[in-house]
């Protein structure tokens, strides 16, 4: 029983037993000064021994969950980073691919405008098979002259045309392929970074197992699974009641009533824990365990206003959504957070990342329905799995 009293509890049990000890021994006191006074110092050592190894439990307790902290803070900024340089590098791509469109499309109006130019050329040569100097010093068919001469003129400023249009299309297809070039490079440049950073986050995840293994080895060593649970969900009560004050201000949502039990899940996956089933350390829970995938995406269940987003003991990275009307739907135990608080969400928007924060064993979503700061049953607002 007394790995679950708190510190403080178990120092004013220890002094209460200490008094109770000096009042059994006043009436032998008299008779016996010196026994009294050993059995005194005994009763006051083992006070200080037992002090000592509490503080030495919290220390080692503390240390253990500001590692896992620690651990979850290095995979979320890792997992963060890999997800926007694998949104740059698919922009590249994009971009990469609408300018070989491009290319293409000038390639083929070059071959056009070649054509068109040989044509042009075709007809002068016929054109020259005139005379043109007789014409000049023949006086006598002036106006066959000056058709000729017409003639010549057209043709030369469409060849002068079509020769302009061709040297720009030139150009434009040189700078394509430089971009295209330089779209390469960058493409290469970021996937060295992914692998990189897909070494960290792998090193990270690892670090992150790690902690947890030491977090629940320290827990199950002291006994202190129910006391470190029930602080937990003390802490995440507090932090819902801060929220519902916020929430108040929020007056243009409308809640999750109108869609009761038809709101989709906010991932998909196996069921692991239900409302209310007890946990271990034997306290019931108030939220739902779906099993999940290492990254995949977690979703909003409804359209919503972020009021919360950071990391709480016990269920690592939260988000919070305001629905409305007291309505709140909580998201825990997240790889990386997506959205910051004032954020306006829709249903079915990637809010967070799938993950194992906060002392999960394996990656799942802890998610819960909040009524007025009340918890109540997921199952019942979410459709049929």
């Amino acid at each position: 029983m007394l790995h679950f009293l708190g510190y403080d509890s178990l120092k004013h049990w220890c002094i209460a037993a200490l008094v109770c000890v000096c009042v059994s021994m006043i009436p032998a006191f008299a008779q016996n000064t010196p026994t009294a006074e050993r059995e005194l110092q005994q009763v006051q050592q083992q006070i200080k021994q037992t002090e000592q190894t509490l503080r030495q439990q919290r220390r080692q307790l503390q240390q253990a969950e500001q590692k896992l902290q620690q651990a979850d803070q290095a995979l979320a900024q890792a997992s963060l980073k890999l997800r926007q340089t694998t949104a740059r590098k698919q922009q590249l791509e994009q971009e990469s691919a609408r300018l070989s469109l491009q290319q293409q499309k000038l390639q083929q109006e070059l071959t056009t405008q070649q054509k068109l130019l040989a044509a042009q050329l075709k007809s002068a040569y016929s054109m020259g098979q005139h005379d043109y100097s007789r014409l000049l010093l023949n006086q006598q068919d002036t106006a066959k002259l000056e058709r000729i001469l017409t003639y010549y003129q057209y043709f030369n400023q469409a060849r002068m045309r079509q020769l302009a249009k061709i040297n720009k299309t030139v150009q434009e297809l040189a700078q394509i392929a430089a971009k295209l070039n330089e779209q390469q490079v960058l493409i290469q440049a970021e996937l060295t970074n992914l692998e990189q950073q897909q070494q960290q986050l792998t090193v990270a995840r690892a670090s992150q197992q790690d902690s947890i293994k030491q977090l629940q080895s320290v827990l199950a060593e002291q006994g202190n699974q129910l006391s470190y649970l029930r602080q937990n969900e003390s802490s995440l009560q507090n932090t819902i009641n801060e929220l519902r004050r916020l929430a108040d201000l929020n007056k243009d949502m409308a809640g999750l009533t109108a869609g009761k039990g038809k709101y989709p899940w906010p991932v998909k996956g196996q069921l692991l824990q239900r409302f209310g089933q007890n946990r271990q350390g034997g306290m019931p829970a108030r939220g739902i365990l779906i099993k999940g995938i290492n990254g995949a995406n977690v979703q909003a269940i409804a359209e919503g206003r972020v009021i919360y987003a950071d990391w709480l003991k016990g269920y690592g990275w939260v988000i919070v959504l305001d629905h409305g009307a007291g309505f709140m739907s909580l998201y825990g135990h997240n790889q990386t957070l997506l959205k910051q608080p004032g954020d306006r969400v829709s249903s079915g928007e990637a809010i967070a990342l799938v993950g194992a924060s906060g002392g999960q064993a394996d990656p799942a979503l802890y998610f819960e329905i909040r009524d007025k700061g009340e918890a109540i049953n997921p199952l019942l607002w979410l459709t049929r799995p």
